[in-house]
């Protein structure tokens, strides 16, 4: 079964309170077996325009990717990603 991913292009507009939503969203998404394979980091837009921080998360599934969006507990603290960030966030099947 191919893995999922959450991949979100996000540019922060409030850095004082985005914090929080990295430090509660953690265990959330990994209850739903996420592996942070990119967060934040050093990064170069090479073509196009993209936000400023980017994030790649995998999961088992693609199921899984959805699942963990749509859990209540991780919609609650993403509020705090809308209220503190421009965002756009992802979900994709992986390859074989």
């Amino acid at each position: 079964m191919p893995k999922g991913y959450l991949i979100c292009h996000i540019t922060v507009t409030d850095p004082e309170r985005y914090p929080e939503y990295i430090r509660r969203d953690t265990p959330i998404l990994e209850a739903h077996g996420a592996k942070f394979v990119v967060r934040g980091g050093t990064s170069e837009t090479l073509e196009g325009e993209a936000h400023k921080r980017h994030v790649v998360i995998e999961f088992p599934s693609y199921e899984a990717a959805l699942a963990a969006y749509n859990d209540p507990a991780y919609q609650e603290v993403a509020e705090i990603r809308r209220a503190s960030a421009e965002s756009t966030v992802i979900v994709v099947e992986g390859a074989g």
